[in-house]
């Protein structure tokens, strides 16, 4: 039989070592710094990650590690951390990436559901360790990154290996890192990506719309490298062979120095990030740093955030994504007509989650019937669901496909399709709030608060009420030494929102509980007020 025609071009197996070697080969000396968190600071390069990338690899095969098997790490942001995501992956292994914010239940149950045989970890979290050992049965060795008073010191382990190592050649589709969602509800889930799925999301992320990365680009990520890959960051920067900041502090105080310092022109964080950077700079008399680009992910960014980062002259990249979604799912970018628009109008697209990148397809159906598909048609909401190479087909370890036949996944967010394919996200499908028959945005009702001058933070949950089934409760944290008052928040409120939409009751705490990964918990807010009631 004649020999198929396949075309001719060459076989290239799209692993992430491919990544850490064009990074090492094409920008060797691009800096790797490291602010640590007793102070010190440590550098190094592309060349220098990809040799001790290397090193480990060799030390983990001397471990007995196989292709496959699973290796942990609980650590913030730093080289050492980036080193094992080349290393792990470079033998054959995956990498876990633990939260250390997660609940001692969760933490013994994705450690032992992973079946992890390594655990790397930063000194900080020695406490952790120490509680969980006893728990972390398939744990076999502990390697501490900046110390080696409790475990064997990182340096020390892989110093005694050469790094002359060729890469494991396995397939494109064999996984190479795992990392488990913060488990609002039940056990935290498994998401493993795939080398073949890892490139494609990282070169999805170097394009001009996403993160728009050059050799010129300087990033300073507060997003943590254990959450959700660092939104795909150390492979995309890799692939452009950018400067990278590195702190494993989240101090505000330290990120501006280090801004300053190392001419950062991008930085990405979830909107608490920015906000706690506003107050620092406001009570210090400081102007925020010359960034050029901002992401801000995880949840949705309140418009005066946008208005107050793009007047200082910082493109504003609001992003949506989860760990099912590698996480790229959309990043809101200059549009085409961007300069035709005023200021107000460029804040309003800003204020959207942006559009799908390549490789992303977006839906949205019908609440009250999920065979509906929704017209892209800027004003009906639906629930959201999403397809793509990078998008989960089956949590690990899971008997059944987390999708539907046609392969889409559902999100559990709730959104509104533009024409443009602009995505603007109105809230979550267990938090949207059907009062008389319609729905409540309560994202927009939090979104609205916050603006007020004297709210630091606002949560908004349903309430059971005897007549319209559900009523709007806004849960409001003061900025400190503020005067605010439940009358101030509904005035600010109404010019805003339709009449209906406003809350029946505004409650002031002392604090709103939070995720692993820093969203509100909307779930713990409605158990602490459990016995909550409204009149009729």
């Amino acid at each position: 039989m004649p020999t198929q025609n396949l075309g001719a071009m060459q076989d290239w197996t799209m692993r992430i070592t491919h990544v850490i070697d064009h990074a090492a080969r094409e920008a060797g000396g691009r800096e790797i710094v490291t602010r640590w968190a007793d102070g010190s600071e440590t550098r190094t390069d592309w060349a220098g990650i990809h040799r001790d990338a290397k090193k480990m690899a060799q030390a983990l095969e001397a471990l007995g590690i196989k292709p496959g098997e699973r290796v942990a790490s609980l650590a913030m942001n730093h080289s050492r951390h980036l080193v094992s995501w080349y290393g792990v992956a470079g033998m054959g292994g995956v990498l876990h990436t633990v939260n250390p914010r997660l609940f001692e239940d969760q933490l013994e149950y994705i450690v032992t559901h992973a079946e992890d045989r390594v655990l790397f970890y930063d000194a900080a979290f020695q406490p952790i360790v120490d509680k969980m050992k006893d728990r972390w049965t398939t744990i076999e060795h502990y390697i501490c990154y900046d110390s080696g008073d409790h475990a064997r010191s990182f340096e020390d382990w892989i110093g005694e290996h050469d790094g002359e190592y060729e890469w494991f050649a396995g397939d494109e589709r064999d996984p190479c890192m795992i990392c488990y969602t913060s488990g609002t509800t039940g056990n935290p889930k498994g998401v493993q990506y795939e080398h073949r799925s890892t490139v494609m999301h990282a070169l999805a992320g170097l394009q001009p719309a996403a993160f728009n990365f050059s050799s010129a680009s300087v990033m300073l990520p507060v997003v943590p490298m254990f959450h959700a890959a660092s939104w795909g960051l150390p492979y995309a920067g890799a692939m452009a062979g950018i400067k990278f900041v590195f702190s494993a502090v989240n101090d505000p105080a330290v990120l501006h120095e280090l801004m300053l310092r190392e001419g950062v022109t991008d930085s990405a964080g979830v909107p608490t990030v920015w906000l706690a950077h506003f107050q620092y700079c406001d009570k210090e008399g400081l102007d925020l740093p010359p960034l050029k680009a901002a992401t801000i992910g995880g949840s949705a960014a309140p418009r005066f955030m946008i208005e107050r980062l793009m007047k200082n002259g910082t493109r504003v990249q609001h992003a949506w994504g989860m760990t099912e979604t590698s996480p790229i799912g959309t990043v809101g970018g200059p549009t085409w007509d961007w300069e035709q628009l005023s200021f107000e109008e460029q804040v309003d697209k800003t204020a959207m989650q942006g559009r799908p990148v390549f490789g992303v397809e977006l839906r949205t159906v019908d609440l009250d019937d999920m065979a509906s598909e929704l017209p892209r048609d800027g004003k009906t909401s639906g629930a959201l669901q999403i397809r793509g190479p990078w998008i989960i087909r089956r949590y690990f370890k899971a008997e059944q496909d987390a999708v539907d036949a046609d392969g889409w996944f559902d999100t559990g967010d709730v959104g509104i399709l533009h024409p443009d394919g602009t995505l603007q996200l109105t809230d979550r499908t267990k938090d949207v709030i059907k009062s008389g028959g319609e729905w409540i945005s309560s994202v927009e009702l939090e979104n609205a608060a916050v603006g007020h001058e004297g709210v630091a933070e606002a949560a908004c949950v349903g309430m059971p009420h005897p007549k319209w089934d559900e009523r709007p409760v806004l849960f409001v944290v003061k900025n400190e030494g503020a005067d605010v008052s439940e009358d101030d928040i509904i005035e600010h409120l109404r010019p805003q929102i339709a009449k209906w939409w406003l809350p029946d009751a505004v409650e002031f705490v002392d604090d709103i509980p939070h995720t692993a990964t820093g969203k509100i918990s909307k779930k713990d807010l409605r158990d602490r007020f459990s016995d909550y009631k409204l009149e009729g």
